[in-house]
């Protein structure tokens, strides 16, 4: 599994499916010079996680936890 599939099936772990909908299904995740980024449906702005796929894997569980437009 690439790193980029790590984070996506970080998301529908964090979420579930139910959670999840449409949004992870279209979720875009990229890496650019600021690190991790993830694009999600019905968001004009890419949501930034991080430098590494930890540090990503964390923060999708921050933004899970705190209810930004997950859950």
């Amino acid at each position: 599994m690439g790193d980029r599939e790590e984070i996506l099936s970080a998301l529908m772990d964090v979420l579930g499916e139910e959670g999840c909908g449409v949004s992870c299904e279209e979720a875009t995740v990229f890496k650019d010079a600021e690190g991790w980024k993830m694009m999600l449906e019905g968001f004009m702005e890419p949501w930034k996680l991080g430098l590494t796929v930890a540090a990503a894997k964390a923060r999708i569980k921050e933004y899970a936890s705190m209810g930004f437009g997950l859950r």
